[in-house]
């Protein structure tokens, strides 16, 4: 029925907008006695046999929501309601900021596709802690975190010891984002000495804690395999604890809109079907390098149950979706569910 009839009436509408009128309209039913169990009942598939206990958390699937989706921590306990092991948040940073100018979210259909140049867009890493504190869902949270776009980078450190710091009580585990394209700067943090010396300072400030919490690095698509390899060298040596691969693409090979069309939309992160095939094979040379216990956090193009299980095949540990659930709707998770259910079945 999504794809018949809900997609392309939402699909009729600015896709920032109808973005928020879906969250209002959720915040507002999940209010209602009731609402959350038919959701649960709806769309939420369990299997004890798709438990993952990875990075000292159990996941109760290995399905999560990528970063972007909910940045601020708005629908926490209404989406954990669609069956998602886990639910990434962000990315935050310090300080509120409005992002890049509208329009800056673009839906390509024909493509199965997203062009998005938010710029970290949100509001501060504060208010998504109050909020945090009163869910009362008991998924697993992710804190993706960033620097704000007037801090420049030889005091990003600043910020992201800001943000652990504040979302430390929340958070299940943190991601630090240096492979946004959208913020001006941001991706020069993922060459070899600066990202050293971010992951070194990060690791720090979690292992100062009582309670240690891991630590994520998100990486860009457009990683040449030379910085691919100083990135794996940088995560042996800084003792990261895992790695999202990969955020969205600045490339735009593969689209069949036409290029006149691509170039009145401009810049931005490109992601969904376009991304698939590419990311697969970043997950699967990352596991050849890495080794076998190294966990890894699958993300980009999944925009069918196939293309799941495709990024677990490659070395996946767990996956995200964000474009993917944008396109095939709010069962889509449950119909992964299902698929790895009878896949571990027929073991």
């Amino acid at each position: 029925m999504y794809s018949f009839l809900i997609r392309p009436i939402l699909f009729l509408f600015d896709p920032e907008k109808i973005h928020h009128f879906v969250f209002g309209v959720l915040r507002l039913k999940g209010a209602i006695p009731g609402f959350k169990p038919i959701l649960r009942l709806l769309f939420n598939s369990q299997h004890p046999g798709l438990e993952r206990n990875i990075l000292g958390l159990t996941f109760k699937n290995p399905i999560g929501l990528a970063a972007g989706f909910d940045k601020d921590a708005k629908l926490i306990d209404e989406l954990a309601c669609f069956g998602f092991g886990f639910i990434e948040i962000g990315t935050l940073t310090p300080k509120p900021q409005p992002g890049n100018d509208k329009p800056r979210l673009f839906r390509l259909p024909q493509d199965q596709a997203l062009i998005n140049r938010m710029g970290f867009n949100n509001g501060g890493v504060l208010a998504a802690v109050e909020r945090l504190k009163k869910r009362k869902s008991g998924v697993i949270v992710g804190g993706n975190i960033g620097k704000n776009k007037n801090t420049p980078n030889e005091r990003a450190l600043d910020d992201y010891a800001y943000c652990i710091e504040a979302l430390y009580p929340v958070v299940d585990y943190f991601v630090v984002n240096v492979s946004s394209p959208n913020t001006p700067g941001l991706r020069d943090l993922q060459e070899k000495e600066p990202l050293r010396k971010l992951l070194t300072f990060v690791k720090a400030q979690v292992a100062s804690k009582i309670i240690y919490k891991p630590v994520l690095l998100k990486i860009s698509p457009d990683l040449t395999v030379e910085q691919l390899d100083d990135v794996i060298e940088i995560l042996k040596e800084t003792k990261t604890d895992g790695i999202i691969a990969t955020n969205t693409t600045i490339s735009r090979d593969g689209l069949s809109i036409s290029a006149d069309v691509v170039q009145q939309i401009g810049a931005g992160g490109l992601s969904g079907k376009p991304l698939t095939r590419h990311s697969t094979e970043v997950i699967r040379y990352l596991r050849n390098q890495l080794g076998s216990d190294f966990p890894i956090i699958g993300v980009g193009g999944i925009m069918s149950v196939e293309d799941a299980i495709d990024k677990l095949n490659a070395g996946a540990d767990l996956i995200q979706l964000y474009t993917g659930f944008v396109y095939e709707g709010p069962g889509f998770v449950k119909r992964i569910v299902k698929a790895l259910e009878k896949k571990s079945s027929h073991r």
